[in-house]
């Protein structure tokens, strides 16, 4: 089942959860309509980097499709959270026509199966540029990285590998 939404009032990244047991979600809402997927917290990271990517490349070729600033989205994900699917790839595509980011997120699959389930939104530069900075602040709101070897630090320490084992 694909599911399009070609308007889009919403779409952001929240999770639930503790640093370190959070689960991430990605939440679409045009007027009533709520869809909710499942990721992991590396394909948000790589979905925000390369949608910046990206719009760093528009801003250069064109400026005047920057006329319209959105604030970035600070409330939390609406309920019910109860994802449709968990994510396994997603496409990112610049329609020159409409002027907006295509962005479509496949079902994870095991083995040669096709993706049952899909959600493809279309999204104007604005809510790109929201959804960027929101997913950065995010990801960098998880666990501090241990100063010696970058793992992050669970809350009651961890066994350090460049400190032979001793406890940070």
């Amino acid at each position: 089942m694909s599911s399009i939404f070609e308007s889009v009032d919403r779409f952001i990244a929240g999770t639930v959860g503790a640093p370190g047991e959070r689960a991430f979600f990605i939440q679409v809402q045009s007027s009533r309509r709520l869809t909710t997927v499942a990721l992991e917290k590396t394909q948000v990271a790589a979905l925000a980097e390369r949608l910046e990517m990206v719009l760093k490349d528009l801003r250069r070729g064109d400026p005047t499709l920057y006329r319209d600033v959105q604030p970035v989205d600070v409330a939390p994900l609406s309920t019910p959270i109860e994802p449709e699917f968990e994510v396994g790839s997603i496409s990112i595509a610049w329609d020159e026509v409409s002027l907006k980011m295509s962005i479509e997120l496949f079902e994870l699959t095991t083995g040669e199966q096709e993706a049952e389930n899909s959600l493809k939104v279309y999204l104007s530069i604005s809510l790109c540029d929201s959804f960027v900075k929101r997913s950065k602040a995010l990801i960098n709101a998880g666990r501090l990285p241990c100063p010696f070897c970058s793992i992050p630090i669970d809350p009651q320490g961890h066994l350090c590998p460049r400190a032979n084992g001793y406890r940070r």
